[in-house]
């Protein structure tokens, strides 16, 4: 089975992947472009990968585009292993519409839900305005709010859903989990479907954003949903920016409802110099780095790993999606 995988990532787990001998050819590809077997170089055209090994280490390489046309026009691949969470990249759809195996990754689910976590106290506890009372020098008490007794609504209840509501239950909060079905989880209070948001959103502290970006979610948080919305509430997002009409985002934020925003993805990335949400004073943003962590290389490659075993041995792969998902 030919292997396509970035040179750093290869130099990362050469010694586990020569564990399979024979039975895996590594073509590397380094940061130009350029692939390697076995020593020698290979002209693109005739590198043919099995599979594919697709991570941050290739996502942010300038050789990216070179990889994933390298895969997208290989007539011999079978899987490919991503690095990232969700599927709404135009190149991973082609590859579940041509049937190539797809498997995705959670090692970021751990940093995502830490980072939701994290935006909610600061912004429970005037984060903001504590900040600006100290670069002005006033000496200020602010009260704040505290997470117990809060009650979250948590939209996608997958892996990185699921640890959100495991960290906010753990401090004394009640959520509700939102996801196609209503079945009961053990990690939230109740469960409901998107059908139902509405219903919901009126009684939510603490909005999450974290389901994958489809046609039925797109714009999901327009201004119906912020309209819902109570006073105080604050809404975070670390889903995909299409999940919100940002429009309809900075209207509400400027009507106090939600009364603050904590944004880690958006529509348009890099976010443009001009956009409102820079500089409003109800919003706290980072760029798209919620899952960036010094465990998340490592949980990914443990499911590369194991997913390589398993296809070696013709066995279900781990976190595989279908183009129905």
């Amino acid at each position: 089975m030919r292997l396509l995988i970035h040179e750093t990532s290869y130099r990362r787990l050469e010694t586990q992947i020569s564990a399979h001998g024979g039975a895996v050819e590594p073509l590397i590809m380094d940061s130009t472009g350029a692939v390697t077997l076995h020593g020698q170089t290979v002209a693109l055209e005739a590198i043919l990968p099995d599979a594919g090994w697709a991570n941050n280490d290739i996502f942010f390489s300038p050789s990216m585009r070179s990889f994933l046309a390298v895969l997208n026009t290989s007539p011999a691949l079978k899987w490919v292993q991503s690095g990232a969470a969700g599927v709404d990249h135009p190149i991973f759809q082609r590859f579940l519409e041509r049937g190539v195996q797809f498997t995705t990754s959670h090692g970021q689910a751990v940093g995502i839900a830490e980072y939701v976590i994290a935006g909610a106290f600061d912004a429970l506890q005037q984060g903001p305005a504590r900040r600006a009372a100290q670069a002005a020098g006033r000496w200020e008490r602010i009260r704040f709010r505290e997470v117990g007794g809060t009650h979250w609504l948590v939209i996608g209840f997958g892996a990185i859903g699921q640890g959100v509501a495991q960290r906010a239950r753990a401090l004394g909060a009640t959520v509700t989990g939102v996801r196609r079905s209503a079945a009961p989880h053990a990690d939230a209070d109740q469960m409901a479907t998107l059908a139902d948001l509405l219903a919901h959103i009126g009684g939510a502290d603490i909005v999450v954003l974290c389901c994958p970006l489809t046609e039925a979610t797109r714009r999901l948080a327009d201004a119906a949903f912020f309209g819902a919305m109570k006073p105080g509430a604050i809404l975070i997002n670390v889903g995909r920016g299409a999940l919100v009409d940002e429009a309809a985002l900075l209207a509400a934020l400027d009507q106090g409802a939600p009364e603050h925003a904590v944004l880690d993805v958006f529509e348009t990335e890099p976010l443009p110099t001009e956009s409102r949400f820079w500089s409003h004073p109800r919003v706290s943003l980072t760029a798209h780095a919620s899952g960036d962590t010094a465990g998340q290389q490592p949980r990914n490659d443990a499911t590369f790993l194991e997913n390589l075993r398993r296809f070696l041995a013709r066995e279900p792969l781990v976190n595989q999606v279908t183009a129905a998902d």
